[in-house]
């Protein structure tokens, strides 16, 4: 596996959070957090592990296109009919952005049941398929999903299926925050072991070494880049 130097993954965190602060995304997206790794200080980071707080989109507030305010009648048309057409994939408009997908429709991406999926389509416009990076999307914030995820992967007996807990939020509601960047290039954010940080939710020592050893194996068994995205 090939990571990245501790500089050059900080450098990406922060293109990815100017990304997302300066262009149209294909949902809302409130939150960038660093987690794991390069929170730690570790040099250099095998994976860059990154978490989106993402809104569900309920409503399209996308605006119109240049054509379709000169009365293109092709753009004026459902951009869900114009994209199934187009590109074979459903739901632009409803679960991902109308302009966004006009804007970049190389970055639209889809499920496995042909719908556009806003994790696939984020990974896809802020991320190169050959980075080690993996890239966690969901409509809840990243401390709340730290705990629902771990009562999921209790109940399921599945440990692969945690957060770790230990992440710096670079990102939120519009801004930046410099000392997040400040402490990760330093290398001065003082956070535990992944075991000890699940005992700190409550795990006792036991499993709290099984999980993090289960983490561990999988994230060791990922390459390039990798996305996970759910609704809470």
């Amino acid at each position: 596996m090939t990571g990245l130097a501790r500089s050059d993954a900080v450098d990406r965190l922060a293109r990815i959070v100017e990304t997302v602060a300066t262009e149209r995304m294909p949902v809302p997206v409130r939150e960038v957090w660093a987690v794991g790794d390069v929170a730690l200080g570790l040099d250099p980071v095998e994976r860059l592990d990154v978490y989106v707080t993402k809104d569900v989109l309920l409503r399209d507030d996308s605006e119109p296109t240049d054509a379709s305010a000169d009365g293109d009648e092709s753009d004026e048309r459902d951009p869900n009919a114009r994209f199934r057409e187009s590109h074979g994939i459903e739901g632009v408009g409803k679960s991902v952005r109308a302009d966004w997908a006009t804007e970049f429709p190389d970055y639209l991406r889809a499920n496995a049941n042909g719908h556009a999926a806003p994790e696939r389509c984020l990974a896809a416009h802020l991320l190169t398929d050959d980075e080690p990076v993996h890239l966690e999307v969901c409509n809840s914030s990243f401390e709340d999903n730290v705990t629902q995820r771990l009562r999921g992967a209790q109940l399921r007996e599945d440990y692969t299926q945690l957060l770790d807990p230990r992440g710096v939020c670079l990102w939120a509601e519009g801004t930046r925050s410099d000392e997040a960047f400040r402490k990760l290039r330093a290398g001065d954010l003082a956070l535990p072991t992944l075991s000890a940080a699940l005992e700190m939710l409550g795990l006792d020592d036991d499993e709290a070494e099984t999980a993090a050893r289960e983490l561990h194996a999988w994230r060791d068994r990922q390459d390039g880049v990798t996305v996970r995205g759910d609704v809470v």
